[in-house]
């Protein structure tokens, strides 16, 4: 009798398989953005910016100025978006789902699909 309450009590086992489960579904996400600043890509980030915080408010996301051409954006140090390598600007979508994604602890895969940059003529 005492054994089940010592099941029931000792909840080591049941506790990490809780977290592991749903009790701590989400990780903590850390974006940052590189990006040119002379070539214009400031509005980009903080459009991108504005829709990540309006979904994932707890999400830090913050900025540092790169090279020319430069709109990369890593989450939680891992490169996930090159327009060096890509030629545009991620969609908002593809970037939210990459959030997602790492806040539930899954791998996250590069973002390949891009739209193009904006021209002033």
């Amino acid at each position: 009798m005492s054994g089940g309450s010592e099941t029931g009590s000792g909840t080591g086992t049941g506790t990490g398989e809780a977290a592991a489960a749903g009790a701590d579904p989400e990780r903590t996400v850390r974006i940052v953005v590189v990006y040119c600043e002379p070539c214009g890509f400031a509005a980009a980030y903080e459009e991108l910016a504005s829709a990540v915080r309006d979904e994932f408010p707890d999400v830090a996301v913050e900025h540092r100025l790169g090279p020319t051409g430069a709109f990369e954006i890593e989450i939680n140090g891992q490169l996930v978006f090159s327009k060096l390598e890509n030629g545009g600007f991620p969609y908002e979508k593809d970037l939210l789902d990459a959030i997602r994604r790492a806040r539930a602890g899954e791998p996250l895969q590069p973002i390949t699909n891009s739209r193009p940059p904006c021209a002033i003529l």
